[in-house]
């Protein structure tokens, strides 16, 4: 007598890994859009926390939140003059003072109030 599996049997193992891998998939792409979001937030907090630090200490709010002119890099990182950490330097795009994050979300700094929003 032989062991092993008949090929009915390994056909079907073959279905359910693809029902399995058909039902990840696309819970996988949503995390990851969920964690580009949760960075962001994360980001803007403490973008927010630094922006009143910096009045706390010069009594004005600043002028710019950073150096950059159209997108981060690692020569001109984006919130350098508000982060004590040295800015960010991926995926944040800027105009004047917008600025879009790396899960699409736009953010206005006025320099006036201190908002970013």
């Amino acid at each position: 007598m032989k062991k092993g599996f008949t090929l009915i049997e390994l056909i079907m193992i073959i279905v359910i890994l693809g029902i399995l891998a058909a039902v990840a998939v696309p819970k996988y792409f949503d995390l990851q859009a969920s964690a580009k979001v949760a960075a962001e937030k994360g980001v803007v907090g403490g973008v927010r926390a630094g922006i009143y630090t910096y009045f706390a200490n010069n009594k004005l709010y600043p002028g710019t939140l950073d150096s950059a002119v159209l997108a981060c890099s690692a020569a001109t990182p984006c919130f350098d003059t508000v982060l004590q950490q040295g800015g960010i330097t991926s995926d944040w795009t800027k105009s004047g003072l917008t600025y879009t994050g790396p899960a699409g979300t736009v953010y206005t700094y006025t320099p006036a109030t201190g908002d970013f929003k």
